[in-house]
């Protein structure tokens, strides 16, 4: 049993709760990373806060975290001069004259399309589609929150479903651990039993088809079309106004290809870079080295593209990105913040603690939607994917192969619950970036996203128990 008992679980609980009340985010993440320390130093609150600070500055020794951080800053970059250029305006131009995209419906289509067939890698899923559609939406009056939504209820969810990605190398590596004789096999045969990630996708296209909208997510769009107001009063984006709304540079012509090109070098960039992380093997590539690779080559190939067609001078291409990364400060703290609040729900024991109680009423009817619960609880509190899944793997398939319960429905629960955990929690890396993609509040896109995310989780659920049942 966990040291600190159910103690272990109140960081996350406060620093989610705290958020969602205050709205303040990095306040709120830095007093659950406290309290979490405050808890390992037998409450001594000045220790606490010495070892909270440190805990910050540790997360620039785990490589993968620091260039999750930089990706999210040079992001900025990227997007500040793709706008100054003149290839957003130009790119909004042509879809719009060419009555590609000529509504809300299209344009909500074309993002939910976009999250299908990018399956390489979540965030720059998210980074690309969001710098497409974001203009779009702004144009045609949708809110910043239902463009995160259907951004981040499409990305992890597609990546698990098409898992020629880290997501499904790294899966395959849990499965074969717990000595699973042909782990690629149970992991396709998981996918159409990942019910919550089925789920999602679909319950995406069932709003943006029906057009209609519930809860907070209805209010937002309410807003939008009788106050023309894209972010509510008081709303805090993580991408600064000086990116989404810097103009193009005067005496230019707009053209679509300063932003199709570069978006395009990034998106071929990653899988090229899955190929060489992974020393000819794209499934076993570096996510993150990958993902920062893919966007400082579009920075360059966009600095050398605007150079070349006298659109910007150095100093000019220097200046922009400079500004473009300093837009991005406030989301380049919230994620130290949540991998520090990540690392110390980890060094409590959060995630076992939660495993361990779980694994104590476990019956074989009850195990597929137990194990989805408990992922979900677990991903939902720490803000890691891949955390969930490597402590619930060694749990959930012993038990159901003990339990007469298939292994591939119950990689698909731990697989399923992770990526519902994930994508809803705010001090997930997805759920930030997904914010950030859309330019949206953090908070209002976790409060209008919750009750979607938690409608498909039901159904999930209830798939799930009548499985168990059946199965066993």
């Amino acid at each position: 049993m966990i040291e600190h008992g159910w103690l272990v679980v109140l960081p996350p609980v406060v620093a989610i709760a705290l958020a969602m009340k205050t709205r303040q985010v990095m306040l709120s993440l830095f007093v659950g990373i406290w309290f979490g320390w405050i808890i390992m130093n037998s409450w001594n609150p000045l220790t606490g806060f010495t070892d909270a600070l440190g805990s910050l500055v540790t997360v620039f020794a785990d490589a993968g975290s620091t260039r999750v951080i930089l990706f999210s800053v040079l992001v900025g970059s990227l997007i500040a001069l793709m706008q100054r250029s003149g290839g957003v305006d130009g790119f909004v131009e042509y879809v719009t004259r060419k009555n590609i995209i000529g509504n809300r419906f299209s344009a909500q289509m074309l993002v939910w399309i976009l999250g299908i067939v990018i399956f390489i890698e979540s965030s720059i899923k998210i980074l690309v589609a969001g710098a497409i559609a974001r203009p779009l939406f702004d144009k045609l009056k949708i809110s910043r929150e239902k463009l995160a939504y259907i951004l981040d209820s499409t990305s992890a969810p597609a990546c698990m479903l098409i898992p020629l990605n880290a997501w499904g190398a790294f899966s395959i590596g849990l499965i074969a651990a717990q000595g699973v004789e042909d782990p690629v096999s149970s992991l396709l045969l998981s996918i159409p039993l990942n019910f919550y990630s089925i789920v999602a996708i679909v319950f995406v296209l069932i709003i943006v088809l029906s057009r209609k909208d519930f809860g907070p997510m209805r209010r937002a769009e309410k807003r939008v079309r009788e106050e023309g107001k894209l972010l509510r009063d008081g709303a805090v984006p993580l991408m600064d106004d000086s990116i989404t709304m810097l103009e193009a540079k005067e005496n230019i012509r707009h053209h679509a290809r300063n932003m199709i090109i570069p978006v395009v070098v990034m998106v071929a960039m990653m899988p090229l870079a899955l190929y060489i992380t992974g020393n000819g093997d794209i499934t076993r590539g570096s996510g993150s080295t990958s993902v920062f690779w893919a966007v400082v080559t579009s920075i360059v190939v966009a600095g050398v593209l605007y150079r070349s067609k006298g659109i910007m001078n150095l100093d000019e291409i220097i200046s922009v990105s400079t500004k473009g990364a300093g837009g991005m400060i406030s989301l380049g703290v919230i994620m130290l913040l949540a991998f520090s609040l990540g690392n110390t729900c980890n060094e409590l024991g959060t995630g076992k603690y939660v495993a361990e109680i779980s694994s104590g009423f476990l019956t074989p009817q009850l195990i597929p939607a137990v194990v989805f619960v408990t992922a979900a609880f677990i991903a939902f509190s720490t803000g890691t994917s891949f955390g969930t899944f490597a402590l619930m793997m060694p749990l959930a398939l012993p038990l159901a192969m003990q339990g007469g319960v298939g292994v591939p429905i119950a990689v698909s629960a731990v697989l399923g619950g992770g990526v519902f955990g994930d994508h809803c929690s705010p001090i997930s890396d997805t759920t930030v970036v997904a914010s950030m993609a859309a330019a949206s509040d953090h908070i209002d896109h976790v409060n209008t996203q919750i009750p979607y995310a938690l409608a498909s989780a039901g159904v999930a659920v209830i798939i799930y128990l009548v499985v168990g049942f059946v199965a066993s």
